[in-house]
């Protein structure tokens, strides 16, 4: 019989799209990126206690569209 080196919850992945999003980073014309979108998630409140199973994906509306939309894959317990 094996031992059971620790016990957790079974983990499954879910997503969250963001929607909204100006593509340009605040005073400046370089695209927003994954580095930034994971900044502002571990800054900010409401993400606490959320893991990321990648980096978030990043999605230009349109070619003329200064929008984005922002996937995050999280660890759903």
């Amino acid at each position: 019989m094996n031992e059971v080196d620790s016990l957790r919850l079974p983990q499954s992945k879910s997503y969250l799209k963001i929607i909204g999003l100006s593509y340009l980073q605040e005073d400046s014309t370089n695209p927003l990126n994954s580095n930034v979108v994971e900044k502002i998630i571990k800054d900010n409140h409401i993400f606490n206690n959320i893991a990321l199973t990648s980096k978030p994906h990043i999605i230009k509306i349109s070619p003329k569209s200064d929008m984005a939309i922002v996937w995050i894959n999280i660890w759903d317990v």
